[in-house]
């Protein structure tokens, strides 16, 4: 068994999709109309097929109350691995991306949280 396929809900998928690929670098995988203006839109790492995330819309009901509260209490919704924080957080911040937790060191990982702009907060992690 293998994970080939996580998400996160955002609130504008043309929006996430240009936010994941032209900021944090992903490259896009998947887009299925799927009607109602929604897609099936997934992006994943250049080079690497194994895992896909899915840029799914966040109209359900039970989606904003629960974002709203994870965001309240500084929550990521997801966590990517970087190989160099410190300079990610710079090329990132250079870019304008929004931080919610500068790099910090928390023993045998680094981490530093952003906003994504499409309703989420994503903390990025080196591990020493």
């Amino acid at each position: 068994m293998r994970i080939h396929l996580t998400s996160v809900f955002v609130d504008d998928q043309e929006k996430a999709l240009d936010f994941y690929t032209r900021v944090l670098g992903f490259e896009p995988r998947t887009d299925i109309p799927l009607g109602d203006g929604n897609r099936w839109l997934t992006v994943g790492v250049p080079g690497d097929d194994a895992v896909e995330l899915l840029l799914e819309p966040a109209g359900h009901p039970a989606v904003g109350p629960f974002r709203d509260a994870l965001a309240a209490d500084g929550i990521p919704a997801t966590q990517f691995a970087v190989d160099d924080l410190r300079a990610e957080h710079e090329r990132l911040a250079a870019l304008g991306v929004e931080f919610t937790m500068p790099p910090t060191d928390m023993g045998p990982v680094s981490v530093a949280v952003l906003d994504d702009t499409c309703g989420n907060l994503i903390q990025l992690a080196q591990m020493r």
